[in-house]
């Protein structure tokens, strides 16, 4: 037998979309991070409600990497109809566990894999002939408990987990159970283990951490910053977002003396009208957000100008997927960046926040409402469907411990005590003028909102000098912004010649690729950006660099344009873009593979 692969291998699931495979996969995901053991998952789904195939990659890794493995070890083949497909893609050395009546011939039986052939079909017709429509679902079960007895899982550990999953529906449990300890009594009575791959309990490894996706968290984000206003239109891959904010409200936004909810939801006829809600409520000074995708940040793009423009704030979520045009709803993308940071028409900068993990997806979502009080501005939060949909091992998210910032906000006091105050008055040179909120009892306090050009005093004017003093208003207010905004994260232990430097879940690649790289005698500094505009930062750290490697989840290199335009120009041919754009996440040889073509390490080139 040859020697056992432990705590490093991916499992993959190929399943047919709409069968219910999603519940049994997590019951897996989460029973191997019981055992202690760090485990990521990837859910690649078609865009259709049932028929067409869906994949499910487990990856567990020792070393505690999140990043989608390129390869995959264990193959479960439930879909005849990519078999072939499938049994192609299993790595020389591994498993297939597949449906009995899947032909094993020519392409499908290899010599370097090892087959466990189970009549799924057969065994959930004959032990649950009676269950109807929910047939199909425990089929899924049993493969679970087919690869937990392959891989030494208990199935006490597995029961846990099943309860985990199915915490609101406790009446499913027994009957999810008996389909699980079905896959166990057949594999200890008529699977041999032949393969390597095999897990092995660890201890610390995923003790505090949660599961979690990335939208359940900036939905509880967004309930913590204040925000009592949601209006959006449903789109995948950001519909749960505002799902999840709805159940939160439902729970926790009740006044405790009436008992009434204190927030209000649209679900708008379109994504402009969403937004036109947003800045309407958050003009009236309620924290006020929006959750959608690329097709729908298009529609907004109106709005957005308008509130940049007439500078009333609102926190807009954009959970992006593969575009464009409608494009691949259910893949992922880093593909709105300079889009979101441009949107409108005319001289447009926006504040955009780029999280690249559920701790941060939580965090910026307060934070957005803060900013957007602060800068009188949209904020956009620029998440993607891997971090929005997927779950990740995560420690607790911290309650907040700061106050809210509501910015420059006159009250009546304030304005009695001011000879006179004008809207878009620059008082203190931060490009940031002073406001009021309706309804606020002072003469005074009145002024037009404008998306039209406007003076200081918020009177409407056409002269160009009036003109030019605003746009340059509001470009030293998006500068003021560059300090206050999510610093970027740097690992930088000593001075080296090249550096990576990337935004969003495309961390997660960099993690392992540079582990990688330093094995093979590539040594490399590291900035992540987690926020537009530029910190002052990213110039000094180019600076310090001979080459910056920008890796980015989109074709065109959109952060790598942005940084051409905005870094100095004698640091513009420092920068070199690497792209990953096929739509499922990025794995760390998307980064690996480039650079050491470029980097040519001395052990490299000896081999």
């Amino acid at each position: 037998m040859p020697a056992r692969n432990v705590n490093d291998f991916t499992i993959r699931v190929a399943t047919v979309n709409g069968s219910g495979s999603q519940s049994s996969n997590l019951v897996l995901t989460n029973a191997i991070a019981r055992l202690g053991i760090p485990v990521a998952a990837k859910n690649v789904f078609p865009s259709n409600i049932e028929g067409l195939p869906t994949w499910f990659d487990v990856r567990v890794s020792a070393l505690g990497y999140q990043c989608r493995a390129r390869d995959f070890d264990v193959l479960v083949a439930l879909n005849a109809t990519t078999w072939q497909q499938d049994v192609g893609g299993v790595k020389s050395g591994g498993a297939v566990v597949h449906e009995e009546s899947f032909p094993c011939k020519g392409d499908t039986l290899r010599e370097d894999l090892s087959y466990y052939a189970v009549p799924f079909s057969a065994l959930a017709k004959e032990h649950f002939a009676d269950k109807g429509n929910l047939r199909k679902y425990l089929m899924n079960m049993i493969y679970v408990g087919v690869v937990a007895q392959l891989l030494e899982i208990p199935a006490s550990t597995v029961e846990e987990s099943l309860r985990t999953q199915f915490r609101s529906k406790a009446s499913a449990v027994e009957l999810n159970m008996s389909a699980i300890n079905l896959g166990f009594e057949y594999a200890r009575e008529h699977l041999e283990k032949h393969d390597p791959w095999r897990l092995v309990p660890m201890d610390g490894k995923t003790s505090g951490l949660i599961f979690m996706d990335g939208n359940r968290a900036a939905a509880l984000g967004a309930l913590m910053g204040g925000c009592t206003v949601a209006a959006w239109y449903p789109i995948t891959p950001s519909s749960s977002l505002c799902e999840y904010f709805i159940q939160y409200c439902d729970r926790y936004r009740v006044d405790a003396e009436s008992g009434e909810h204190n927030f209000a939801i649209v679900q708008a006829e379109d994504e402009l009208a969403a937004a036109g809600i947003v800045f309407g409520a958050g003009w009236a000074g309620a924290r006020a957000m929006t959750s959608t995708s690329g097709p729908g940040i298009s529609l907004m793009a109106e709005y957005a100008g308008f509130g940049y423009f007439a500078e009333v704030p609102g926190v807009i979520f954009d959970v992006q997927r593969a575009g464009p045009s409608t494009g691949l709803p259910t893949r992922t993308m880093q593909g709105d960046v300079s889009f979101a940071y441009t949107l409108s028409h005319g001289d447009t900068k926006h504040i955009v926040l780029l999280p690249a993990t559920v701790s941060e997806a939580y965090e910026f979502a307060m934070e957005a409402f803060d900013l957007a009080e602060r800068f009188q501005t949209p904020v956009f939060v620029l998440s993607d469907l891997d971090l929005g949909m997927n779950s990740w091992l995560t420690p607790p998210l911290r309650y907040p411990e700061k106050p809210f910032d509501r910015g420059k906000v006159l009250g009546a006091d304030d304005l009695g005590s001011m000879k006179s105050w004008g809207r878009y008055r620059d008082v203190d040179k931060d490009g940031i003028a002073y406001r009021t909120l309706p309804g606020t009892k002072h003469p005074g306090a009145g002024f037009f909102t404008r998306g039209t050009g406007h003076d200081e005093e918020a009177r409407y004017s056409e002269m160009p000098e009036v003109w030019q003093r605003n746009l340059d208003r509001l470009s030293r207010k998006h500068d003021t912004a560059r300090t206050v905004v999510p610093a970027p994260v740097v690992d930088e232990k000593k001075s080296r010649k090249a550096a990576i430097l990337a935004y969003g879940t495309t961390h997660h690649a960099i993690v392992e690729a540079r582990d990688f790289l330093l094995d093979a005698g590539v040594e490399l500094n590291y900035m992540r950006v987690r926020a537009l505009p530029l910190s002052p930062e990213v110039a000094t750290f180019v600076q310090r660099h001979e080459r910056v490697y920008v890796v980015e989840q989109n074709r065109d290199g959109q952060l790598y344009g942005i940084l051409r335009t905005e870094l100095p120009t004698h640091l513009i041919g420092r920068l070199e873009s690497i792209r990953h754009y096929n739509g499922v996440p990025i794995d760390a040889h998307a980064v690996i593979d480039p650079l050491l073509a470029q980097e040519r390490p001395p052990a490299v080139i000896a081999e």
